[in-house]
């Protein structure tokens, strides 16, 4: 199997996680929208976007798709298959609605925005952005002083998927420091080698710089 990436959140999640299983798999950087890509990419994605798995059959796409494939294929209890499973998406469709999209408005309007010359930040969307983080926050502040985790005692896809904009908070800049068990929790994936570092050893270009 081979993985396409980028840097980006959603293809830096998918490399994440096949680091962390240990998956053994192949990875390839890739541009799919870049000019000449596109034919390549269309019949591995129609939608010309990252990441991308070729495996035999079908290949896959989608970041949380992904992450389902390569812990069955290791049998792995990272996407949990047992009682779990109920509640690790419950918090993978909540975090998709709340505290993740609230991320990644913020992040697309101080990041994405500028990192690649698309726009000037709206401050109104950040403003909106950060009114939904900081709802979402109150919520896993509140579960995560009472656990170690999302779900049972181990990290889970779960933990991976809710901090997908963490990572690149150096441009979002929402305010983790407020809420200390979120920052704890935080703290804790960034102590596991795949997550501080999904791209150590791989061939993959940094993102373009954010203006000053």
């Amino acid at each position: 199997m081979k993985l396409y990436f980028s840097r980006n959140p959603n293809p830096r999640l998918a490399v994440a996680v096949a680091g962390y299983l240990g998956s053994g798999i192949k990875f390839e950087y890739a541009s799919p929208q870049s000019s000449g890509e596109a034919e390549r990419f269309r019949s591995l994605n129609p939608n010309l976007l990252l990441p991308i798995l070729e495996r035999p059959g079908r290949p896959l796409w989608e970041a949380d798709a992904i992450a389902c494939c390569l812990s069955r294929h290791m049998g792995s209890n990272f996407w949990r298959r047992d009682e779990d499973e109920p509640e690790m998406i419950r918090w993978l469709s909540w975090g998709k609605e709340n505290f993740v999209r609230a991320c990644d408005m913020v992040h697309f309007e101080r990041g994405t925005k500028l990192r690649y010359d698309i726009g000037p930040c709206d401050e109104e969307m950040v403003e909106e952005g950060m009114r939904a983080f900081h709802k979402a926050a109150r919520l896993l502040e509140a579960e995560l002083a009472e656990r170690a985790w999302l779900v049972g005692d181990t990290v889970s896809f779960a933990d991976f998927r809710m901090a997908t904009f963490l990572p690149f908070n150096d441009a979002a800049r929402l305010p983790i420091d407020d809420y200390p068990s979120l920052k704890r929790w935080s703290r804790q994936l960034d102590e596991i080698d795949a997550w501080r570092d999904p791209f150590g050893g791989l061939a993959a270009p940094e993102l373009p710089p954010i203006p000053g």
